[in-house]
């Protein structure tokens, strides 16, 4: 299998300044210690920050001396028991430019056409709050700390999980343009662990099927658009091939993007009308990245 290479300052508010903080203040003045409170991070990241603490601070204290092997997929079926008929959960990925939201659009349109009920989701979901400050920083209007906008990601992600689940439940297939495999591919490519990187969001639901659009990172980078986003530098695109390639598995679909449009969709169609069938059948939710 292949896989190719694509994915200012905010100002932040400063907590207010209560009498029962003067004598933390005059301690820290005495000690040499600047007495002015640096900005917090967004609230949102917070809760990831204490998850991650606890997680790591447990792990210490258990210090297991056997731990079970898992899968390389490392997904964990929530119920062994058949569901009611519901919606696929469709998750198109690959590097920028590979021609992923047309797809999904044209997917959408076609499960439309055909009778289902669907609906075209895209991450980040840059219509919340947290996709507004996500949106700024990839348009290059604000600059953050790679593991503040890594969590910010995964909050936007996080915070659609349980409308997500009702969609799903309720027959309406999803289609969706990047989800939990962009954060990792992306922040690892910077650098950050790839096990710190997918911890935020374990328990998410997997996708019943990943389809990743496969296109080498110069030929997407020849494509109209190209440069707009601060991703979208070719070297870069060239070590987020490698992460993609890293965190895929068997499971994947592998469609080359460099076919005509008409080709991808015609491949796409048929993966996706089998998936759906499956899920109308009672296929169970899975949880991404539980062990």
């Amino acid at each position: 299998m292949r896989l190719a290479g694509a994915v200012g300052d905010i100002p932040v508010p400063v907590a207010g300044h209560g009498s029962g903080r003067v004598a933390g203040a005059r301690t820290r003045a005495r000690s040499g210690y600047p007495t002015t409170r640096p900005a917090l991070l967004p609230s949102l990241i917070l809760p990831f920050l204490r998850l991650l603490t606890v997680r790591q601070s447990l792990s210490s204290r258990c210090n297991l001396a056997y731990r079970p092997k898992c899968s390389s997929r490392q997904i964990h079926m929530a119920s062994s028991d058949k569901i009611d008929s519901r919606g696929a959960l469709v998750v198109l990925e690959g590097l920028d430019r590979c021609g992923k939201t047309s797809q999904c659009g044209r997917l959408h349109s076609y499960l439309e056409e055909s009778g289902h009920a669907v609906e075209l989701w895209r991450f980040p979901d840059r219509n919340t709050g947290v996709g507004q400050m996500i949106s700024s920083y990839l348009a290059n209007q604000t600059n953050l700390d790679d593991r503040a906008i890594h969590l910010l990601f995964s909050a936007n992600r996080l915070e659609k999980r349980s409308l997500m689940e009702s969609k799903l439940r309720s027959g309406t297939t999803l289609i969706v343009d990047r989800y939990s495999f962009s954060g990792v591919a992306f922040s690892s490519a910077k650098g950050l662990d790839v096990e710190w990187c997918k911890a935020p969001e374990a328990g998410l639901l997997a996708p019943d099927v990943v389809v990743y659009l496969d296109i080498s990172p110069e030929k997407a980078a020849e494509r109209g658009g190209y440069g707009g986003e601060r991703y979208e530098k070719l070297e870069f695109q060239k070590t987020v091939a490698q992460s993609y390639k890293a965190l895929s598995d068997s499971t994947w679909k592998i469609v080359e993007a460099t076919l005509s449009i008409e080709d991808v969709e015609k491949q796409l169609r048929q993966i996706v009308k089998e998936c759906v069938q499956m899920c109308q059948n009672g296929k169970p939710f899975s949880q991404l990245w539980r062990n």
